[in-house]
């Protein structure tokens, strides 16, 4: 499969796994999960076709490992960033003394007041390296990242959890645990 195929249909994933199932038609269980058949025939349904191999091939080439199937492959869900209500059931877990954020020069002076928010998300969602960080922010433009000290967020009684994919996820981060090293 071809590259631009690939990206065709993670990009459809995103939108129908994270953001608007029902916009196709399918329904998420509680932790986001849904039925890899569901999914194929509400995608052809709707005018999007792909394969069983297709899809399995998106999710195992997935640079950010956005997508996970469970232990048959009979269901696939979005490994975080969904902005429709489910659980992930991720447990907490003790952070790194240090995380980080990659964003753009027009939101920091929001992000220096406000800190980070989830937005229309469930989570702010941190990368575990400086690199990761930045071409998040990247995909916006020039990108900065922003260290969170997030050893010190989690014995101030801030919850983490980490998705399958190795992104943090965290409800917010309040100015204070925000660094500016440009």
């Amino acid at each position: 499969m071809d590259r631009q195929r690939t990206v065709k249909i993670s990009k459809y994933l995103a939108k129908h796994l994270r953001h608007e199932p029902e916009r196709i038609g399918i329904v998420l269980d509680a932790q986001g999960w849904v039925g890899v058949e569901d999914l194929l025939t509400a995608a052809a349904g709707h005018g999007f076709s792909f394969s069983r191999a297709e899809l399995e091939v998106v999710v195992a080439t997935n640079d950010k490992r956005r997508y996970i199937l469970d232990e048959d492959s009979d269901r696939i869900r979005a490994s975080q960033g969904h902005s429709v209500t489910v659980d992930l059931e991720l447990p907490a877990t003790a952070p790194p003394e240090q995380l980080f954020h990659g964003t753009i020069d027009r939101f920091l002076a929001a992000i220096r007041t406000e800190g980070l928010r989830p937005m229309n998300r469930h989570a702010v969602h941190l990368s575990p390296d400086r690199e990761t960080a930045e071409r998040v922010g990247a995909r916006r433009g020039r990108p900065v990242v922003l260290p969170v000290e997030a050893g010190a967020m989690h014995r101030d009684g801030h919850t983490f959890r980490v998705s399958e994919n190795g992104v943090w996820l965290v409800d917010a981060v309040p100015p204070q645990y925000l660094r500016d090293d440009r």
